[in-house]
């Protein structure tokens, strides 16, 4: 594909928690349909290397920092709109889940923390962008959410929590920001990424039995409706949490 005649030719998006894994995978994606790019993570080594990858300079740049540190997501905000310009697509993809285990020994200091990055820092992007000129200029936000903020998901059930509030503040928010920006979630079962890899890893053959289409999900899978829901072919979808499970939740269950 023309990294320069693309459906999103010319756009310039912001992506968080772009290092690796799904992150990372819509920043190519977006990059292949003509996007610039401006990356956020962590850890700058990584980042250094994602904007490399992605063609240098040109296509892309990185501002490392916390997604819940305030002045971290001014400066990005900032900082890519120097480099590229307005930023048109915010993908809102970066999680966090530090625990594991059963809802009434749920540490409320870790639970705080989840709500701050998955839920009140994808809040704060939104704000930034909009004061930056998107609800007046227009564009849209795709949000990383999860089947487990459909379904009661027993192990990461805050984390199922946090993301069913990231759905609830996708409507919302595609209501308030109407019509100049749509705003969409996608909703991913397991991915094999490093973040997901206690949900399948030693198993991954057994976890996959449950999906009809017989594998768990890839990177790429979430890369490609993320790019259809920042495109003009989506121009009449917002307030939308797309599903993407390979066909799990027919069964009525989630595997992992």
């Amino acid at each position: 594909m023309n990294a320069d005649s693309g459906r999103l030719s010319g756009q310039v998006a912001l992506v968080t928690g772009a290092s690796r894994g799904i992150g990372l995978a819509v920043a190519r994606r977006l990059v292949a349909e003509g996007a610039r790019v401006g990356l956020t993570a962590r850890r700058p080594e990584a980042l250094a290397e994602a904007v490399a990858e992605l063609g240098g300079p040109t296509r892309a740049v990185a501002v490392p920092g916390r997604a819940d540190d305030a002045e971290h997501r001014r400066e990005a905000v900032r900082l890519v709109t120097e480099a590229f310009g307005p930023v048109d697509v915010l993908v809102n993809n970066v999680g966090i889940n530090p625990v594991h285990g059963p809802l009434a020994e749920l540490d409320l200091a870790a639970a705080r923390k989840i709500l701050d990055v998955n839920l009140v820092g994808a809040l704060g992007w939104v704000q930034e962008v909009c004061a930056a000129g998107m609800a007046e200029r227009g564009g849209c936000v795709v949000n990383v959410s999860s089947i487990a903020g459909l379904t009661p998901s027993p192990g990461i059930a805050f984390y199922g929590v946090s993301k069913a509030a990231l759905n609830h503040l996708t409507a919302c928010l595609a209501v308030e920001l109407a019509p100049a920006v749509r705003v969409n979630a996608v909703a991913p079962a397991v991915v094999r990424t490093r973040f997901a890899a206690a949900l399948y890893e030693g198993r991954e053959e057994e976890v996959a039995r449950a999906y009809p289409l017989g594998r768990l999900g890839v990177p790429e899978d979430v890369a490609g409706a993320v790019a259809f829901l920042a495109s003009a072919d989506a121009a009449w979808i917002t307030g939308q949490t797309l599903v993407l499970d390979g066909g799990v939740g027919l069964a009525g269950r989630i595997a992992g």
